[in-house]
């Protein structure tokens, strides 16, 4: 039986897109390397269909958020390797984000993944409200200049 882990390591990354077979191999690959704890995908552009995409060896909680349109979505998959106990899982259905309330290591934490597109940023990030424990916030916020 696998050891669990005592500290997490957390990867956020912009994929711009999944639907490529080849891109999601060498994402998985990239991700077996790194080996975090909590990996988190911005811009997946899948479909709420296509969650067993995301599927991989060691990986077996796997959250997401998609929109209609292949054009945002965000997933964060948690390593078969941590102790993670879910009290409550929140998403949007435009698939800018995800809200994830666990207890880890004895402890409260709320963890959430955003992809904000240029149209609306500040919307996403003021829309979770704050939480009375600790917070780990990841994922993107695109700007451009003249915002």
């Amino acid at each position: 039986m696998p050891r669990k882990r005592s500290h997490i390591s957390i990867i956020t990354l912009n994929v711009n897109g999944l639907n490529s077979p080849i891109k999601r191999h060498r994402v998985a690959e990239w991700i077996k390397k790194q080996n975090p704890t909590i990996f988190c995908l911005q811009e997946t552009h899948l479909s709420s269909k296509g969650k067993y995409r995301l599927k991989a060896k060691g990986w077996k909680m796997i959250f997401q958020a998609n929109g209609i349109q292949k054009n945002s979505g965000v997933a964060v998959l948690i390593s078969d390797k941590i102790d993670f106990k879910i009290k409550m899982v929140k998403k949007d259905t435009e698939g800018c984000f995800i809200i994830i309330k666990r207890f880890m290591h004895q402890e409260d934490i709320t963890l959430i993944n955003i992809y904000a597109p240029n149209q609306g940023a500040p919307k996403y990030v003021n829309r979770p409200k704050r939480p009375k424990y600790p917070t780990i916030r990841y994922g993107q916020i695109i700007q451009t200049e003249n915002q």
